[in-house]
């Protein structure tokens, strides 16, 4: 009788670390989300103050040299933030829960016992 008390007690647990994982990870793609907003806006403020700046100084936008520093710009910006999306998903794919085949197995092992 102990150990179908045990079995039930864990098959209810699953279900909490179920529900637990599923959060976690919309809180992770949550974050992820704001992140990416928030990372868009920066790239868009660093790029129209350096074009702003390129504009007074009379400068053109269309040329090469102009275009590699508007691109190194957005890519500096936007560095920190990959380098968290790419930590994020690392995270996401760590997020796990009771493996339920295990559980079911010895669930099943006790089944005779539950019938019998």
């Amino acid at each position: 009788m102990g150990q179908i008390l045990s079995d039930v007690t864990e098959v209810l647990n699953y279900q909490d670390s179920k529900k637990e994982a599923d959060t976690k990870r919309k809180q992770i793609l949550r974050d992820m989300s704001i992140d990416e907003e928030n990372k868009t806006n920066l790239i868009k403020k660093a790029l129209a103050t350096q074009r702003a700046k390129y504009g007074a100084e009379g400068v053109n936008g269309a040329n090469m040299t102009t275009g590699a520093v508007l691109k190194r710009i957005q890519d500096e910006t936007a560095e920190p933030y990959d380098k968290k999306r790419n930590t994020n998903l690392a995270k996401l794919k760590s997020v796990k829960q009771k493996d339920a085949t295990s559980l079911l197995k010895r669930l099943l092992k006790h089944f005779d016992d539950l019938v019998g």
